[in-house]
């Protein structure tokens, strides 16, 4: 979904240059990348401390990657700590419902 959004921005700023494109901007900023195939058509939009050229397209499909990877590991952590959680509590309930038992 982020690259068709890319996109979008990318080709609307292609057919009007006049108005400028803060969503294109703002891609290139946050991935430090600039255009898809060559940065020469959106240079003005490209960071100033950006050497070379670097395909935006490659840039979001890595960084999301990398992320969801991340969120996928803590998700995973989080789970089994909810689980623990749980078995613990368990066998308190059943501790303090065998101790009421044998008073």
């Amino acid at each position: 979904h982020v690259q068709t959004m890319y996109e979008e921005a990318y080709n609307g700023y292609l057919r009007d240059r006049e108005k400028g494109n803060g969503t294109l901007i703002t891609f290139h900023s946050t991935f430090q990348c600039c255009g898809k195939e060559s940065s020469e058509q959106v240079q003005p939009t490209c960071p100033k401390e950006l050497l070379g050229h670097k395909n935006c397209i490659n840039e979001i499909e890595t960084t999301i990657s990398v992320k969801l990877q991340l969120i996928g590991i803590v998700g995973i952590g989080i789970a089994g700590f909810t689980i623990l959680g749980m078995i613990f509590s368990m066998v308190l309930c059943c501790a303090i419902r065998n101790s009421r038992d044998v008073i």
